[in-house]
C-alpha cells in the first residue's frame, strides 16, 4: 500500500513537471496548431513512456535487446528534464526583469519619437504657433467664405459645417491620461506586456534554459563515457607494519555493466586499473544490472585485472536485483575472489568481506561475526562493505579502514544532498572513532549515463604504516 501510494506521487510529481516543462518550451513558444506545437506535444508524452519503459524494462524481464533500445532515450530524458527544469526555474526570476527593462526601452523610445513629432512644427517656422482653443463651440471655427467678406449667422455656419463632408478620421495616439502625465515618465499601460514582447522573451529565456541543460547533460554524458579518472589518497593505519608501507589498493565500485554501459565500458575501467600498477584490486559492489545471461561477456574484460594479491569482490545490492549468487559464481570463474562474509589474510593486513544488506530479503545479508569475529584484533583490518551505512558495524568489530561505494557522489547534482541524508559520507574520507571510512565515487553510473558534479574515478589508496 505505501509503495503503491509514493508510485502515484512520483507519477503526479512528474506529470505536473512534464506539464510545466511543455508550457514554457512549446506552449509559450510556438503558434497553436503549428508544426511546432504538434511535434512538442508528442514528444511531451512519449519521453516520459520512454522513461518509464527504461525503468521498468528489466525488472519485468523484457528481452534484452528491449531494454538496450529503451534505455538510451529513457534515461537521457531524466537527466534533461532535471536539468531543463532547473533551467527553467532559473528562467522564471530572469523572465519578469527582461520583461519590464524591455518595456521601459520601448516607452522611452515611444516618448522621444512623440516628443520630436510635437516639435518639429515650431521649429521649422522660428515664429509660435496658434494653439485653438478646445472649449471654443465648434461652429465658431467656422467661417464662410465669399467675395463680399460679410460673415454668415451662426445659423448658416452649423448649416453648412452639417452638409459638409465627415472629416479624415486622425488615428488615435494616447489617452489623457496618458497626455497629461509628466515628461520622462514612462505610461503605466506601456509597462503591461505587449504579446509580441512576452513571445520575444518566452523564446529568449526557454532558448537559454534549452542550451544551458542540454549542454550540462551532453558534459555529463561525456564524462561517463569516456570513463572514469584515477585519484590517490594516502591512509595512516596504526597497525599497519613497515613492511606494508605503501601498499597499494584499487578501489572500484558501482560500475553498472548493463543496458547502457557495456563491454567497452568494462575494458577501460581495466586498463585503467591496471596502468596504476596495484597491489591488490577491490571491487567494491553494484558491478553489473542485469543476468548473467544477458551480461556475462560484457563482464569478461574482468579476467584481465592484474594486481600482485589479486583481485577481490563483494556484492552491492544491485547485485541482488540481478541474480546475485549466479553473478558470485561467474566473477569467481573471472578470476576475482568473492568474499561472502569472509576474510583474506594479505600481507601486513586482513582483508574482509561482507554481502550488502539488501541480501538479508534472501537470508545473504551481511555477517560482521562470520567475517571479523575470530581474527587477531592486532593486525590491521581492512574491510570492503558496499554501503557507507554499515560503517557502526565496522567500528564495533574494531575495523581500521573500510572501503565503500554505493552512493556515486551523488551522481547528478543536487542529489549529493539527498545522498547525504540517507549515508554517513557520500564521498571522501571521513574518521568514526578508530574507524576510517572512505567512499568511492564510482566508476559508472545508473540509470542516466551522466554525473554532474560528482566524476567517475577508481581511487588508489596507498596504505601508510605510521612505523615507517
Amino acid at each position: 500500500m505505501v509503495f503503491a501510494l509514493v508510485g502515484l506521487v512520483v507519477l503526479a510529481l512528474l506529470g505536473a513537471v512534464h506539464r510545466y516543462v511543455w508550457r514554457r518550451f512549446v506552449g509559450d513558444t510556438t503558434a497553436p496548431g503549428s508544426r511546432l506545437r504538434r511535434a512538442g506535444t508528442v514528444a511531451a508524452f512519449v519521453l516520459p513512456l520512454l522513461s518509464v519503459g527504461a525503468m521498468t524494462s528489466g525488472r519485468v524481464g523484457a528481452p534484452f535487446w528491449l531494454q538496450q533500445v529503451l534505455a538510451w532515450p529513457g534515461f537521457l530524458w531524466l537527466a534533461c528534464l532535471l536539468y531543463l527544469t532547473l533551467a527553467l526555474l532559473v528562467g522564471e526570476v530572469v523572465r519578469p526583469v527582461l520583461l519590464r527593462v524591455l518595456a521601459r526601452r520601448d516607452a522611452a523610445r515611444t516618448g522621444a519619437e512623440s516628443g520630436t513629432a510635437s516639435g518639429t512644427p515650431a521649429e521649422t517656422s522660428g515664429t509660435p504657433t496658434e494653439v485653438p482653443d478646445e472649449t471654443r463651440p465648434r461652429t465658431e471655427k467656422l467661417v464662410t467664405s465669399g467675395s463680399t467678406g460679410v460673415s454668415a449667422p451662426p445659423e448658416a455656419v452649423a448649416r453648412t459645417a452639417s452638409d459638409a463632408p465627415d472629416p479624415v478620421a486622425e488615428p488615435e495616439t494616447e489617452p489623457a491620461a496618458t497626455a497629461s502625465a509628466p515628461a520622462g515618465t514612462a505610461p503605466a499601460s506601456a509597462l503591461v506586456p505587449h504579446p509580441s514582447r512576452r513571445l520575444f522573451v518566452s523564446r529568449v529565456v526557454g532558448g537559454a534554459a534549452a542550451a544551458a541543460g542540454l549542454a550540462t547533460v551532453g558534459y555529463g554524458a561525456y564524462g561517463v563515457l569516456r570513463g572514469p579518472s584515477v585519484r590517490r589518497i594516502t591512509v595512516p593505519l596504526a597497525k599497519l607494519p613497515r613492511a606494508a608501507h605503501g601498499f597499494r589498493i584499487a578501489v572500484v565500485s558501482d560500475i553498472h555493466i548493463g543496458p547502457i554501459l557495456g563491454r567497452a565500458h568494462t575494458r577501460r575501467i581495466v586498463d585503467t586499473i591496471n596502468a596504476t600498477s596495484p597491489d591488490l584490486v577491490a571491487v567494491v559492489g553494484d558491478l553489473v544490472d542485469g543476468s548473467v545471461a544477458d551480461l556475462g561477456s560484457a563482464a569478461e574484460p574482468l579476467a584481465a585485472l592484474r594486481a600482485r594479491h589479486g583481485s577481490y569482490f563483494v556484492t552491492g545490492n544491485h547485485e541482488y536485483f540481478s541474480g546475485a549468487e549466479q553473478w558470485v559464481d561467474h566473477v569467481r570463474e573471472l578470476g576475482l575472489v568473492p568474499l561472502e562474509n569472509a576474510r583474506a589474510e594479505i600481507e601486513g593486513f586482513d582483508l574482509a568481506g561482507v554481502n550488502d544488506i539488501a541480501g538479508e530479503t534472501e537470508g545473504q545479508g551481511p555477517d560482521f561475526g562470520r567475517a571479523l569475529g575470530d581474527r587477531d584484533r592486532g593486525r590491521a583490518a581492512v574491510l570492503m562493505a558496499h554501503q557507507p551505512v554499515v560503517i557502526h558495524d565496522a567500528v564495533e568489530h574494531g575495523v581500521d579502514l573500510q572501503l565503500s561505494g554505493h552512493t556515486h557522489g551523488g551522481q547528478l547534482w543536487p542529489g549529493n544532498y539527498l545522498a547525504e541524508l540517507a549515508n554517513p559520507t557520500v564521498a571522501g574520507l571521513e574518521r568514526y572513532g578508530d574507524t576510517q571510512l572512505f567512499v568511492s565515487r564510482g566508476a559508472g553510473a545508473w540509470g542516466p549515463p551522466v554525473r554532474v558534479g560528482a566524476p567517475s574515478d577508481i581511487t588508489v589508496v596507498e596504505l601508510a604504516s605510521r612505523q615507517a
